[in-house]
């Protein structure tokens, strides 16, 4: 063809005018310099509009001032006659025409159809554009180095982008195959053979107030009529309005998953509430993948097929982190709002439903938590509530008003606190510990992973995921007293501003039925229980504490079985036992004002131990340990080993662990026992003798899965049992309420009630306290305290220097709690004394007779006549109803009981501060 493509007219042919500034394609055979080169091409018929025409080197073709071949727009249109069909092509930079395809009719001796003209080298015409300097190769006009490098690049990289779009594609038709395929091939556990952890719920006894909250997840499942449908309402605003009407499942967040994983670009999505269910509820998809993606949006079709809107609104709600701690809508209401999800605002839902986007604050965004972003937490309700107002579902007919204001009265966080473990870091950390024993003891979980069921789970995961409701004997009013009184970081307690190492424990018992009213035995359930028993690394069980004297209502209640009364005399002057090198003495005191006539009554009120001594011994030390142990002491440490060894009364036949380890001291309180032990022992005497065990579970209760209902699993089961004679405990009682007033501890507004100091040496043969105690009771509340040492066993001292002692930091929190726990109760009476026993059954001196009077210095029937000799002259020394002389003793110190006399209330020398230690046995040493 002479180097040139050239096309003639057919008859009848468009004629297609060039364009300004176009490259003329001439006819064939009127080739011109300059025109495009175009190889051969079949042409009919010209249509209308704009075609690409790829334009080609014809051979043989000029290379003079070539155009670099470029892709061109070549409209054609229809013309009224035919002449020649010109394609009109564009000049290209540089001389170069970029020239694409066009469609054309029917050619002369060819075939209709498309004529496919290939890349053209276009020399540019004169006067149309073309550059000075010519169109030689590297000219001015011409196609430089510079020009040749930057068209290579630009195939490269479409070559790339186009390979890059390939691979995509074919990934996204893999990925449907393999969703299609998975789908019906995968078996997909759905929500209703899944549970969800949710934390037990621990109750005070008002089943109100929320005291411990446990668990891996804070969540408690709710059914969705216990959700409102404004807050449904508002968390579809929030996460997906398109919810009611979709299928379940966003393809397009699949595809854009799948191109982000492919090019690299950020992993994002925008899942249906659906998907976001399916993500939250199965382990396997947290990971933030393409496959993730594939496995959520078959598991969201499946969902959708199964379950209603409702239902699947309500698995989500369950399972949905709102932050703090909280996981699911109702753990959400209760910690943002302290109240359930039924009773939720509009507002306060949309509240919550604006914390789902991000919950929690990250390295781009401090999240959506009011407290911690206020400002985008304010606009993200914004757009919540304005999208309930686009759906519809507010300011419409039948629905709730548009609210006018954000809430204020959303709670702020807890330290620690509306998490998983709210309580645990709390004085009621401990209740939990006991809760969990009780349990277990209760059958309600196991220890073996063999024997655990639907209903029994392990005891060492039942709290964490078992998501109980848990009622506990605790009294919020009482328990309130206990930690104000005692808490050191309580403002105004009673050891507030003490010295640093001084600890204290109090547990208060309803006497009728055991149940633990009050329990501080520390700040937290994760350290030392000062009130309880602890287990250490080594497996050793410690937290008993020498009850020193105040153990003696013990042995005065053996006594009394045994058949001793309380006008019985015993020796009262020290002594060295046959056969031992210790000494027995009252604090120091070797000879007390009552001598060796010391009546039980007189020993118990001014603390002596050497009477103690000497009954232990007549009526044997397992006597002694048989009366605690019906009392309820349970666990009783020996002293002489290190550590020191536990014993537990509840399995050991008292006559197999005395005289040894546990010698006649036992009957003035060396041996270690716990607080709460003491306090049950108390309450038996509160309750004359019949037996409660003491504990802290009410009831528990487990939510049926279907109904959403709570249902009983385990309830209280009292077992009173009359352990002590009622005429032993009324005796002992007659002595116990005159304490009190020996130690200027009386309650308020003359309530009657009983107590006991008891205090023992830090160490053998020191004079330096190193455990003080306060224990008294009244017909409602049985009550022990005790003072101590946080770790390290010092000297116990008072900031002004003072010794402590039962009567005075003791006594302060024993008379203030009781006070503030019994505000507001009915005042009641103890029965009288039954006065059991044989006088004559002492070991002491006969009562020396009385003292002869003097003759009367008046007339003794002048009435007149005060006479100081006369018998009921109160003013008689020797009068036995002298106030500074209960029992008959002798002021001002009988006994040396310092505490015991009101005119010395704050120098506790008591016996059981400091006389009888075997040498053998060495003092204990606080864990």
């Amino acid at each position: 063809m002479g180097g040139s493509a050239a096309v003639p007219p057919r008859a009848g042919s468009a004629a297609v005018p060039p364009r300004a500034g176009s490259a003329p394609v001439p006819p064939r055979g009127t080739a011109a310099s300059g025109s495009a080169s175009v190889g051969s091409a079949s042409v009919g018929r010209a249509v209308p509009g704009r075609a690409s025409v790829p334009v080609s080197p014809a051979p043989g073709g000029s290379t003079a001032g070539r155009a670099g071949a470029g892709r061109a727009s070549v409209p054609v249109s229809p013309a009224p006659v035919s002449p020649a069909g010109r394609a009109s092509v564009g000049v290209g930079s540089a001389g170069r025409a970029s020239v694409g395809a066009a469609s054309v009719g029917a050619a002369f001796g060819g075939p209709a159809g498309r004529a496919s003209v290939a890349r053209a080298s276009v020399s540019p015409t004169s006067g149309i554009g073309a550059p000075p300097g010519g169109g030689d190769r590297g000219g001015p006009g011409g196609r430089g180095p510079d020009g040749r490098a930057k068209s290579a690049r630009a195939r490269k990289r479409r070559r790339a982008n186009i390979l890059i779009a390939s691979f995509a594609v074919f990934i996204m038709l893999a990925g449907i195959g393999v969703v299609g395929f998975t789908y019906y091939s995968t078996n997909v556990v759905l929500p209703e053979d899944t549970t969800p952890p949710q934390a037990t719920t621990l109750y005070a006894m008002d089943n109100k107030t929320i005291i411990a909250k446990v668990g891996e997840q804070n969540r408690t499942l709710v059914t969705i009529d216990q959700i409102p449908q404004h807050v449904q309402d508002a968390v579809a605003a929030a996460e997906d309005r398109n919810f009611y009407r979709h299928s379940g499942v966003d393809y397009k967040g699949i595809a854009r998953a799948a191109w982000n994983n492919v090019s690299g670009g950020d992993k994002q999505g925008a899942s249906t509430i659906t998907q976001q269910y399916a993500r939250n509820a199965y382990d396997n998809l947290k990971d933030d993948t393409y496959a993730r993606k594939v496995k959520e949006a078959i598991l969201a079709s499946k969902l959708n097929d199964k379950y209603g809107k409702p239902q699947i609104m309500q698995h989500y709600l369950n399972v949905i982190y709102f932050g703090r701690g909280a996981y699911g809508i109702e753990a959400a209401a209760q910690t943002y709002f302290g109240k359930p999800a039924k009773s939720l605002t509009v507002a306060e839902g949309a509240v919550l439903a604006a914390l789902i986007k991000q919950p929690v604050a990250s390295e781009t965004h401090r999240g959506y938590d009011p407290a911690v972003n206020p400002v985008d937490a304010k606009s993200r309700w914004d757009y919540v509530i304005n999208g309930m107002v686009e759906e519809g579902w507010l300011n419409a007919p039948g629905r709730p008003e548009r609210p006018t204001e954000y809430p204020k009265n959303i709670k702020s966080p807890k330290n620690g606190g509306a998490g998983i473990d709210f309580g645990v870091n709390t004085p009621y950390g401990n209740v939990i510990n006991y809760v969990k024993v009780e349990m277990r003891e209760k059958g309600l979980c196991v220890d073996k992973e063999a024997d655990v069921t639907d209903k029994k789970p392990l005891c060492s995961q039942a709290l964490m995921a078992g998501g109980y409701r848990i009622r506990t004997t605790i009294d919020t009013k009482i328990q309130k007293a206990a930690v104000e009184a005692a808490q050191r970081k309580t403002k105004g307690s009673e050891l507030a501003g003490q010295p640093k190492n001084l600890m204290a424990a109090v547990v208060a018992i309803d006497p009728e039925t055991g149940r633990v009213v009050a329990y501080y035995g520390g700040d937290n359930g994760t350290g030392t229980d000062y009130a309880g028993k602890n287990t250490d690394a080594n497996g050793t069980v410690t937290g008993g504490h020498s009850p020193g004297s105040s153990f003696k209502i013990y042995t005065l209640a053996a006594a009394l079985k045994a058949g001793k009364a309380l006008e019985s005399r015993w020796k009262g002057r020290g002594f060295t036992p046959e056969g031992t090198k210790f000494k027995v003495s009252n604090a120091g005191v070797d000879n007390p004002s009552c001598g060796n006539s010391c009546t039980l009554k007189v020993s118990t009120l001014k603390s002596l131990n050497v009477p103690f001594y000497h009954v232990t011994q007549e009526i044997g030390p397992d006597k002694v340990i048989d009366m605690a142990k019906q009392a309820g002491v349970t666990t009783m440490w020996r002293t002489d080993t290190d550590p020191a060894k536990a014993y537990d009364l509840t399995k050991t036949d008292p006559k197999d662990i005395a005289p040894s380890p546990f010698f006649h001291v036992v009957g003035y309180g060396q041996y270690p026992i716990t607080v709460l032990d003491h306090a049950n022992g108390v309450a038996t005497f509160a309750n004359q003798g019949v037996y409660n065990k003491a504990h802290f579970l009410y009831s528990v209760e487990k939510q049926n899965e279907t109904t959403g209902k709570w249902e009983k699993v385990s309830s209280e089961k009292l077992d009173p049992k009359r352990r002590i004679d009622k005429d032993v405990v009324a005796d002992v009682t007659s002595v116990l309420k005159e304490y009190p007033g020996q130690v200027n501890h009386r309650l308020a507004d003359g309530r009657e009630a009983t107590a006991k100091t008891g205090t023992w040496e830090l160490k053998s043969d020191s004079p330096e306290n190193g455990d003080a105690w306060m224990i008294g009771y009244t017909p409602q509340l049985a009550t022990a305290v005790w003072v101590g040492n946080v770790q390290k066993r010092l000297p116990l001292k008072l900031n002004d220097g003072r010794k402590v002692s039962g009567a005075n930091l003791p006594g302060g929190i024993w008379e203030r709690f009781m006070n503030d726990a019994l505000k507001g109760e009915p005042k009641k009476a103890f029965p009288p004394a039954a006065n059991i026993g044989d006088p004559e059954a002492g070991n002491g001196d006969p009562p020396p007779p009385p003292p002869t009077p003097d003759p009367p210095t008046c007339n003794p029937l002048d009435i007149f006549c005060q006479n100081p000799n006369t018998p009921n002259n109160p003013n008689t020394p020797n009068n036995p109803n002298t106030p500074n002389n209960p029992g008959g003793g002798g002021p001002p110190n009988p006994g040396g009981g310092g505490p015991d006399t009101p005119t010395n209330p704050g120098n506790d020398n008591e016996g059981g501060a400091g006389g009888g230690l075997l040498p053998t046995i060495t003092p204990r040493t606080r864990e």
